[in-house]
């Protein structure tokens, strides 16, 4: 269940990601919710470890909800830089 959650997280969190971080992506909002569940996969746990919080117990904690969403906009900084350099040299 707690994978499900991660996603259930990961897609709210890339949603949050777009609307604090507007713009063009290269990918559409497939690529952008992938981008959420990454990214909340990736703060969840960095957080778990900054945090001390369990992720699988701490779903509802505001720490698990903010790393998860923090993750989400550094991927989708970095996937913007990686893909916009891309696009520009084409």
């Amino acid at each position: 269940m707690s994978i499900i959650g991660w996603i259930i997280l990961g897609l709210i969190a890339g949603l949050i990601a777009k609307a604090i971080m507007p713009g063009k992506d290269p990918g559409g909002i497939i690529v952008t919710t992938i981008i959420g569940i990454v990214g909340a996969l990736l703060g969840g746990f960095l957080g778990s470890a900054i945090f001390g919080v369990n992720p699988n117990d701490g779903f509802w904690q505001l720490s698990t909800w903010l790393s998860a969403i923090i993750g989400s906009l550094i991927l989708l900084f970095l996937y913007r830089l990686i893909v916009g350099r891309r696009t520009s040299r084409a």
